[in-house]
């Protein structure tokens, strides 16, 4: 049965895809009682990593877009521990985002909007959160972004 979080993804056009696995030594999501820690989810397209450095390739739109499908994929991560039940999801309670950017490069907060306004379009209220933009001189795969989430769950 769809709920309501997946009814709004559907009618703006997005399938959640499977989770993926980790790439090192390390677990996707941990629960400590009600709270979820999702290890940080790279910036990845239709299987394909987005890549670049912001200030430099790719610009502040195109790292926010990157940012975005962090975001998606943090809710992949989020359906995966809830058991595919994604109205177990009660809020985003902190997401920490780094964006691949050049020394002189200072907008990561709007780099990491994508995310923010992402989860809010799609959650509401529930989607509000606390949060850090941090720039990041390199990150795994030349990522643009990469982005880790705290949640609240039943």
């Amino acid at each position: 049965m769809t709920n309501a979080i997946e009814s709004r993804l559907a009618d703006m056009g997005i399938t959640l895809p499977e989770a993926t696995a980790p790439a090192a030594n390390y677990i996707p999501f941990v629960q400590v009682g009600d709270t979820l820690y999702v290890s940080g989810q790279v910036s990845m397209k239709d299987g394909k990593l987005m890549q670049g450095k912001i200030g430099a390739e790719l610009s502040v739109e195109e790292g926010a877009a990157a940012a975005r499908q962090c975001a998606i994929s943090l809710l992949t991560q989020v359906k995966a521990a809830c058991g595919g039940d994604l109205s177990r999801l009660k809020r985003v309670v902190k997401l920490t985002g780094f964006v691949n950017s050049t020394p002189e490069f200072g907008e990561q907060p709007k780099v990491i909007n994508g995310a923010s306004d992402f989860l809010v379009e799609v959650l509401g209220e529930a989607g509000r959160h606390a949060r850090s933009a941090v720039s990041a001189g390199a990150l795994p795969f030349n990522v643009a972004v990469e982005i880790e989430g705290i949640f609240q769950i039943d």
